[in-house]
């Protein structure tokens, strides 16, 4: 298993790389990140390389038998190419270019930068081919940022439309420009939609795509390089987890694995949701593990920083992740740097460059994770149940979120949380994947439902899958045009309802909810409700508000071999969301190994005749787990009682039974 630090020779002097180098491997760490921002420093002038300075870093680390992955250094250009290119600056909304001076400032339509950027590539490649310290490769750095609104781009927006529709009638049938008006005659017309929130939405839309495409397309030329040059080294890429503005499906797809960086220790403390919710994104987005290749080893900030991390949640963060399905793990950073925008973005040494407690507490992270590694070998996560995540429902409900608050992850996370809180774990699929992998499909918010899509979610139930759609699902086709049919569209068979109309709740406003059978209790209707009528599904709760009372809020129905549950209501108490996924889980026969209390992580990794159950501690009170007896606690090498008590940001790691083949 490799672990180890991002590591930045040129910021220190030559004379201290070596006692690096002894400290990384008493440390017993085994690979480093290097050189995703020194462009400048291998190509200090046009076409001039000198890579001398890296070939000794990397002698000196090999020597210590420490690898290392190289990064692209694409995400921040030298002084020179902004100076002899001008027009490689991205252009802002306002219509002027930026200033020369931050990072990730290129336009991704230039074909000057894409140029030099193809040429620093092949140059690191062919001189790093076949250096035995090098094992892969990182291409540029957290994609994502600048949109860029010149020219250039808006050409090649026209452009890609065109590629993508084949003609203008079909463009403005798509876009439904028949509004307001707004039919272009020529393709030289399109503009750049620069306030998406105003714009037509098919074409804001489409100009999501086609800066996520962009993205892409610039990774893809990279890869070509690195392929052709590289063959034996790997080739991954630094996402950011729960990042809206890229498709990291498409991104992805020209990668041996992802990598993500994982920055959970902010601001007051808190059970870690989102970390475990990205890292299933991350893992989704391939459909195989991922690296982590940045994470929290200190206070974190530019301008300012936030909380340290504590004593012992250094170890819970990664426990976390490597039960998620993380097989290599980095630390951000090996060094806190005395100079530059990132001085208070705190390392495992901090400026003093001693090694303290931070440095300690990674090593003893290292070395339980080396003991750990060959029990991990060939496992993943392989859960029952299922989300649907969607790039276009994210970037539809972003352009028009419908009621006011709306928020497509944030949907999604009320439904993962729950399912965190159950103690089971779910996959993050593509609306285009195989859902008889599943017992259980959560579909929440999916804005926009295609009507093949539909057809095999509906076909899923039918065969005997269980699936739980909730409010503004199959609002919208691929265009994102509102389907001209009665909500849920086609999924009203398998729902077993209609929705003829829908309201927002004002925030100064809430509908009671009264909920029956599995969802006995009482709640509250925020943002939003639906006017369900049942068509052969049953009532499980109903807003107590007079002009609802004849309307349902849940429903559950039986369809075919299966069942379809839909939720109508935004509810304000996670209790909601606890019963409705427990219900649902119940109907689809899924069992959680272990229910953990408040605070405590589950997950489960199992392959080759192995099933490891991680439990992590995200407090920092001792917790008492009920837990299986007689597993072994790999990490310990005790058996457990009936009851297994972690520590503050405790973990504990037991080999499980395997899984009966249902």
């Amino acid at each position: 298993m490799y672990i180890g630090a991002d590591y930045y020779p040129e910021h220190w002097p030559a004379s201290r790389w070596e006692t690096d180098a002894k400290l990384m491997k008493k440390a017993g760490f085994n690979v480093v990140r290097m050189a995703e921002f020194a462009w400048v420093k291998m190509e200090p002038e046009e076409g001039v390389f000198e890579f001398e300075w890296l070939d000794r870093a990397l002698e000196i680390l090999g020597r210590q038998g420490i690898k290392a992955i190289l990064g692209t250094p694409t995400g921040s250009m030298p002084a020179w190419v902004a100076r002899t290119y001008p027009e490689v600056i991205h252009v802002k909304k306002d219509g002027m270019r930026d200033t020369w001076g931050v990072r990730k400032q290129n336009c991704l339509s230039s074909a000057a930068y894409r140029r030099l950027s193809e040429r620093i590539t092949r140059a690191m490649a062919v001189h790093y081919a076949d250096n035995p310290t090098v094992i892969g490769w990182q291409t540029d750095n957290e994609f994502g940022h600048p949109f860029c609104y010149c020219e250039t781009c808006r050409a090649a927006f026209q452009s890609w439309l065109r590629t993508g529709y084949g003609s203008l009638d079909e463009l403005n049938r798509a876009w439904g420009t028949h509004f307001w008006g707004h039919t272009v005659g020529t393709w030289g017309e399109i503009t750049i939609p620069v306030d998406t929130g105003s714009h037509n939405p098919g074409a804001s839309l489409d100009w999501h795509r086609f800066f996520s495409w962009q993205n892409v397309r610039f990774q893809h030329d990279q890869v070509e390089i690195l392929r052709a040059c590289c063959p034996a080294q790997f080739i991954t890429h630094n996402l950011m987890g729960l990042f809206k503005e890229i498709d990291y499906y498409d991104l992805s797809a020209d990668l041996d694995f992802v990598s993500w960086d994982n920055y959970p220790v902010w601001g007051r403390p808190a059970v870690r949701y989102d970390a475990s919710y990205a890292a299933d994104v991350m893992r989704g987005v391939k459909g195989r593990n991922f690296w982590i290749m940045e994470t929290t080893a200190g206070p974190c900030g530019w301008g300012v920083f936030g909380p340290n991390i504590k004593p012992g949640e250094m170890r819970s963060v990664a426990y976390q992740q490597i039960g998620r399905g993380c097989d290599g793990y980095v630390w951000f950073r090996w060094r806190t740097c005395t100079a530059g925008r990132e001085q208070y973005w705190h390392g495992l040494l901090s400026h003093d460059g001693k090694p303290g407690r931070r440095y300690r507490e990674a090593a003893a992270v290292a070395r339980e994770l080396h003991a750990l590694a060959g029990r991990l070998d060939g496992t993943t996560v392989r859960p029952d149940v299922a989300i649907i995540y969607d790039y276009d429902s994210l970037w539809a409900m972003r352009i028009q979120p419908g009621y006011p608050g709306a928020d497509y992850q944030r949907a999604i996370g009320n439904y993962y949380n729950a399912l965190f809180r159950a103690g089971v774990n779910a996959d993050m699929i593509r609306p285009d994947a195989d859902f008889s992998a599943y017992r259980l499909v959560l579909a929440p918010h999916l804005y926009l439902l295609a009507d093949d899509v539909a057809a095999r979610l509906d076909a899923y139930v039918k065969s005997g899958g269980v699936l739980l759609a909730d409010c503004r699902t199959g609002v919208k086709d691929r265009d994102n045009l509102c389907h001209a049919r009665t909500l849920p569209g086609r999924l009203s068979a398998a729902l077993g309802i209609e929705i003829p109309e829908y309201e927002a709740i004002p925030d100064e406003c809430s509908y009671p909810v009264k909920g029956s059978g599995a969802l006995a209790g009482e709640y509250t209707a925020v943002k939003y409700a639906d006017w369900i009528v049942p068509r052969g599904a049953d009532a499980l709760a109903a807003c107590d508000v007079w002009h609802l009372k004849k309307y349902a809020a849940v429903t559950r129905n039986a369809y075919g071999k299966g069942a379809g549950w839909y939720s109508g209501v935004v509810a304000k108490e996670s209790a909601f969301y606890d019963a409705l996924v427990a219900a649902a889980l119940k109907d689809a026969g899924v069992k959680a190994l272990v229910t953990p209390p408040e605070g405590v992580e589950v997950s489960v990794r199992e392959g080759k005749g192995r099933r490891l159950l991680f439990i992590v501690n995200h407090t920092d009170r001792e917790q008492t787990v009920r837990v299986p007896a007689g597993r072994t606690d790999v990490l310990t090498g005790r058996k457990t009682g009936g009851e297994l008590r972690l520590g503050r940001y405790g973990a504990a790691v037991l080999a499980a039974e395997r899984r009966r083949v249902r």
